[in-house]
This record gives C-alpha cells, structure tokens and sequence, in this order.
C-alpha cells in the first residue's frame, strides 16, 4: 500500500494472481477513478470474477446521520447495460432541491468477458446479518440479481466473469462520479468509455499533484506526511491527544474558546513551541495547514509560543514570517484559519479547555513531526498465548450447540412467537435463520434507555435517544450492526463466541426472549450455557447486563467473558466540552 500525492496504489499477490490498484481523482471531472490491473502469473487458464460496491448517499452528512433509512428512501437506481453503468437519481423532497445524479462505471480491456451482472438493493447483496467484509453476493456463486428501481436501501454494484490466459494482463477501469444533470452524467459514462480517455485522467491527476507541490513549496515526503496528521484530525488518536489527566481536569465549555476568536466549530490542532531552534516543526504545521485546505479539509490551526530564551517577540514575528510567506497569509485569526497565541495570555482552565478539544496535540519537545506521528500508531495487539491441553474431537463433535425454539409457544411463525402467558416473544435465530428485519425491543425509564435487537445488538442513550447517544446507533436494518458487544471464550481451545446471535455466532441457534422491560439470550456450545439478560433501573441512569454461564460438561473449562462498548462520536456533558 502506497500514498502519493493524488494517488493511492494497492498491490497485492499470491504468486499466481497479482493485483495492482491505482486510485486518482480527475482534475477535470467529477469522478474517481481505480484502475486495477490483474496479471495470471499461474500456468494455467484462469476464470476471475471481479464485483464492485459502494453505498449510495447523495445526501448532506448531517441528514443522512440522522436517520439514514429514511434519507435512503429516496434514491432511484437504473441500470445501463450496454454501456456497464448503473444511473443513480435523489428525487428532491422540496420545490428548491436539485436532483443529482451518480454514475458507476466498470469497463474491461485486454480479457474475455464471459458474464456481466449487476445489483443496486443492499440487502441482497450483503444478506441480512452479514456485512461488506463477507457479503451474501460473494459466499454464494452466480451472478447479481439485477435488481433497480426504488430499493430501499440503495447500492451500486457490478460483477464481470473474465478469463485470463497463463501470462495475460488484464485492465480494470471503476468510475464513480456525480453530475447534475442526467445528460451529464450520460456524457461522463459514454467518454470514460475510451481507454484513452482513462489514461489521461492518470496523466492529469499527476500533473495537477506536482503543481500543488510546487504552490506550497512542499517535497513529496512531506506531503505524505501531512496527509498522515489529516489522518489523525478525522480519526482522532489518543496517542496524539492530550493525556487522559488533562482531559479529566476540563471544566469549561466551548464558549471558552470565543475570547480568543476561535469557534470551536472546527477540528482543532494544537501545537507548542517554546525554543526558536524548532521553528522547523511550526513551518511544518503551517505548510500543511494550508495542504489541507487545497484538500479541501478545514482546520483551526492553534500555536501557543513562549520563548524560554526571553525573546518572545522574535518567535512571534518567526511565526507570522512563515504564515505571511505562504499560502495561508490572509487566514489569520479566521475560521478554518491559523491563531498564533502566547502562552502566558492564556488563562490555565483555557489552556486545558483547549487540549482536551485539540484532535492532535504536538510540542517541539516530542521530537519531529514524523517522529511524533510514529507515536501515533496503534500497537499490534495479539491474542493471549492458549493452554497447550487441547480439546478432543469427540468433545468437540458431541458437545450441543444451540437452544431450540420451545413447543409451547402460540402464535408461531417460523421464527418465533408468543409465550403461553403473552408475557413474552421468543425468537430462534442462527446460521441460515434470521428475522427480515431486527425485531427489537425498547427497554428505558423515563430518562435512560436503550433499543435491543432479536440478534443482541444494541445502543444506548441519556434524557434524549437521539441528541445523547452513549453508544452508536448504526441504523443498519441488513447487518445489524452495534457498539455493544459481548464474548466468550474457551481458553483451552480459544474457540469464542457471542452469548447472542451478533457480532460473533456460534454454530448453533440462539433464543432471545423480549419481555416488558428485559431482553434474554440464551445459547449453548461445546458443553457451555449462557444466558445473558440485559435490563434498565427503573429509578436510575444505569443498564445491566447479567451473563450467567453454566458448565454442562464433565471436565474443568476456563473461560473468559469480554465485553466492549464503542462510544459516540462526542458525549456532551452540560457546561463542558465535548469530548471526541
């Protein structure tokens, strides 16, 4: 994997296939471009099937977060077939609202085409309870389905069956582009057509890279350095954060910014400099701040200096010198801007308020920028070393694996039904066996709360379900997805799965129970029984989730029971900062 600037390249190879990806951005039209090329180093005829995918949106970030499945609604997809495109239109929902439209393309060059197939429904393609790391339209064998129209929950998607001979070389041209206008985007589908047409964008895009260099004055290496801090500024870090000591001491709010001109509206990077010697670090940060916006990303640029040599008016005018000359002259003291501040004219409640909402926090006494970016990478986490007594096949084989649905039940569908006493439904879920949609269950009081699905997965909120979400609410009806989890694990074999159906099944069919006011889950494999009951106080802010295992084998087991919660994007706390 390598990043350049204007271009991203993927290469990856088993000695018999080898694929190459380029990914560039066209300076002239609005689209992206991945050009992968696929090389049959092997001996023999090769059958390859290649399939793209992507979401569609075509919605402002803030609407679609806030309820995705209802912005999803309306997307119309249409298929090209004789030109291998998919039309994607929003219908407007006001009389001022423009309808955009999005184009896929996929185009082979240099192979046979044996079959080409589409899909636009995100259902069928990912299969309920499954996601894009391995959907439904890859474990099963065939083409797409064909799908188009008003699908509720719209893809772009495209499949071609190739074959490449021992030695053969074969180009894969995906373009992804919006337009306003239909004809538009029929003009973009019928150009990118032309292999030649492809090739220029290649050409441009390198072009356009080298004279963004030269504006800011910046080699290639730097630039691929800035573009690992805009990194850590979208996904912010903790180990480019500020310690979790400094955080807790926060008191203040973002109104605390305003005294120093800063909004607190945009992400925020933090840099301190007290030695005129490491001015090199500053120019850095200056030149990638205006890096960013030629890239289109926004930031608040804050330097706090304090010249321990006693000449701070010459750091400053340092400082300013290496704005001015650049491109970011007139961003001074500006939204999205740079704010050059001294120390000693910050108050120390404001000092920590802006630490704890800087995105990435970088002094000259950590060492260079690439230096301090290396402390930003995640740590390899490795699994536990496993004791060395296995488990034998026959325990294996002849230890149950999932609960039944009981006979009791009235009302039954298939899938579940009603407990004699209507106290409550019960639902068998497992491989192959799943409910078209989530059946949930809402269990709060009347401050705290949270929303649980028939698979277990589950977000949870304070005062408001949607304004103070503790935990993520992906809105995802097909893969059902969740920032709660809960695992468990035979330490003998380290054989683990969930207590209920989601994120990690068992081989067995779970039963969950939706009660007034409590969801159960119970399960069993290789001689283990859980049943995991989650519930709301009824007087308090609080959620419990009680795991109970029961050993029903005739050995020793250890186990161990992991749980994890994702939290929100900010929690906001009243009269303190949102933390990220």
């Amino acid at each position: 994997m390598i990043f350049s600037e204007g271009r991203a390249e993927f290469r990856r190879s088993d000695n018999e296939i080898e694929l190459y990806t380029e990914i560039v951005v066209s300076p002239e039209d609005d689209i992206e471009m991945r050009r992968t090329r696929i090389t049959n180093h092997s001996d023999r005829r090769r059958i390859i099937e290649l399939t793209s995918f992507a979401e569609v949106v075509m919605a402002p970030a803030p609407a679609d977060n806030a309820h995705q499945a209802f912005s999803k609604l309306f997307v119309q997809t249409e298929i090209v077939e004789d030109e291998s495109a998919i039309l994607c239109t929003r219908r407007p929902r006001g009389k001022d609202e423009k309808t955009p439209y999005l184009l896929h393309v996929m185009t082979v060059h240099d192979a046979q085409v044996q079959q080409v197939s589409y899909e636009t429904d995100r259902a069928r393609f990912i299969g309920r309870g499954n996601t894009a790391q391995s959907p439904l339209a890859v474990q099963e064998p065939g083409p797409l389905s064909g799908s188009e129209g008003s699908v509720l929950d719209p893809v772009v998607a495209i499949r071609y069956r190739i074959a490449l001979e021992p030695g053969q070389v074969s180009v894969i041209d995906v373009v992804t582009g919006m337009t306003e206008t239909r004809d538009a985007a029929q003009y973009l589908i019928d150009k990118y057509q032309d292999r030649h047409m492809a090739d220029r964008v290649f050409e441009l895009a390198w072009t356009h890279s080298q004279v963004v260099l030269r504006q800011l004055n910046a080699s290639e290496a730097e630039a691929q350095l800035y573009a690992r801090l805009a990194n850590h500024v979208i996904y912010p870090n903790a180990a480019l954060r500020a310690d979790p000591g400094i955080l807790i001491r926060n008191q203040r709010g973002q109104s605390g910014l305003w005294a120093y001109a800063i909004s607190g509206d945009l992400p925020i990077v933090l840099m301190e400099i007290r030695d005129a010697a490491n001015i090199e670090l500053a120019r850095q940060l200056v030149q990638a701040h205006a890096y960013w916006r030629l890239k289109g990303l926004v930031v608040d640029l804050v330097i706090w200096y304090e010249d321990r040599s006693g000449y701070r008016q010459a750091l400053h005018d340092q400082i300013m010198g290496l704005i001015a000359s650049g491109l970011d002259a007139q961003a001074i003291d500006r939204p999205g801007g740079i704010f050059v501040r001294p120390t000693e004219g910050i108050a120390p409640e404001d000092r920590v308020l802006l630490q704890t909402v800087a995105r990435a926090v970088l002094s000259d006494e950590r060492g260079t920028l690439a230096e301090q970016l290396k402390r930003g990478v995640a740590p390899t986490l490795r699994m536990p070393p496993l004791l060395a007594e296995p488990r034998s096949e026959a325990f294996e084989r002849d230890a149950a694996a999932g609960v039944p649905l009981p006979d009791d039940l009235i009302l039954v569908n298939g899938l579940g039904g009603f407990t004699p006493d209507g106290k409550e439904y019960v639902i068998a879920t497992g491989a192959g066996q799943r409910t078209p949609l989530p059946w949930s269950n809402v269990i709060a009081n009347a401050q705290f709360g949270s929303v649980v699905s028939e698979s277990g997965q589950a977000y949870t909120w304070q005062e408001n379900a949607h304004e103070f979400r503790l935990t993520p609410w992906h809105n995802d009806p097909v893969s059902d997805l969740s920032g709660e989890a809960f695992y468990l694990r035979d330490e003998q074999s380290g054989r683990f799965w969930s207590p209920c159906a989601l994120p990690a099944p068992g081989g067995g069919s779970y039963l969950t129970r939706h009660g007034f006011g409590y969801s159960s889950f119970e399960y069993a494999e290789v001689g283990i029984s859980s049943r995991m009951t989650t519930f709301v106080a009824l007087d308090a802010p609080v959620r419990y989730t009680v795991i109970r295992v029961r050993n029903d084998s005739d050995v020793a087991r250890k186990l161990s029971v992991t749980g994890m919660w994702n939290g929100c994007w900010a929690i906001c706390v009243p009269n303190r900062a949102c933390i990220s």
